[in-house]
């Protein structure tokens, strides 16, 4: 287990605060989190402080809560769930697991340079870095006017990344700082430009910059069946510290 003064908890709540949601509602220690169904992080409950009214009622109102914007009720399960046995009672009403994901850490001493140079980090979002962003992601117009309002919703120190090959675009990237923490989010890269090391060149450089504003540590999040991630993290120092899944009851209008 990763041991650093950062508790697990602490990462998780800088989880929340680095991938913000359009609105969020607070209810009975549970934070329900909506954004138009772009991304299960940014609308799902997140039951991760102490409740007291009954968890069963909770959940009926959870549900009435999601299906009146239209959106299927989304639970994310962490080690720090409340109540512990919602994980149960959720698969007992028939949700489903989706996405078990890898929450993982590295400390940021003995961090190797870049050697790839043509990156650029503005630490403001910009139409440039939006349009490589979908173009590489296949996002759609809609999901990109959602995503710039979430992005712009982040109140902590951002890094847009953007790496070239023969000055085109080929990969891209966001770090976000907060607390001495580096978090990396949404690290793609070009699929004609895959296997060169791109995307460790980016996240070295993304370390790099979070170093310089103060961070000592850093995390991700990566889909526990995403071997080739898992491979590249690894090889970069991460370990695992945690995981979590998703709990899914489909929307029907």
């Amino acid at each position: 287990m990763y041991a650093t003064e950062y508790t697990h908890r602490h990462i998780e709540e800088l989880t929340l605060n680095h991938w913000q949601p359009l609105s969020t509602s607070l209810y009975d220690g549970w934070v329900l989190r909506f954004a138009k169904g772009y991304t299960k992080r940014a609308n799902s409950v997140q039951a991760i402080y102490p409740s007291t009214l009954d968890v069963h009622e909770k959940i009926t109102a959870c549900e009435q809560f999601y299906t009146s914007n239209q959106l299927s009720t989304i639970f994310k399960i962490t080690p720090f769930v409340q109540p512990e046995e919602l994980d149960q009672l959720l698969q007992d009403k028939g949700y489903v697991v989706m996405d078990r994901t890898l929450v993982q850490l590295r400390r940021l001493e003995d961090l190797k340079a870049p050697e790839h140079l043509e990156a650029h980090i503005n630490e403001q979002l910009t139409d440039e870095w939006l349009h490589h962003f979908c173009r590489l992601n296949a996002v759609n117009e809609e999901c990109r006017e959602t995503m710039t309002e979430m992005l712009s919703n982040v109140r902590a120190k951002t890094a847009f990344i953007t790496l070239s090959v023969d000055g085109l675009v080929a990969a891209c990237g966001l770090g976000v700082v907060e607390r001495g923490v580096i978090g990396l989010h949404d690290i793609i890269t070009d699929t004609t430009y895959r296997n060169r090391g791109l995307a460790e060149q980016m996240i070295l450089h993304l370390l790099h910059w979070g170093k310089s504003h103060g961070a000592v540590s850093s995390y991700l999040q990566v889909v526990e069946n995403n071997a080739p991630a898992r491979r590249l993290y690894a090889k970069l120092g991460y370990t695992d510290a945690y995981t979590y899944w998703y709990r899914t009851k489909k929307y029907i209008p």
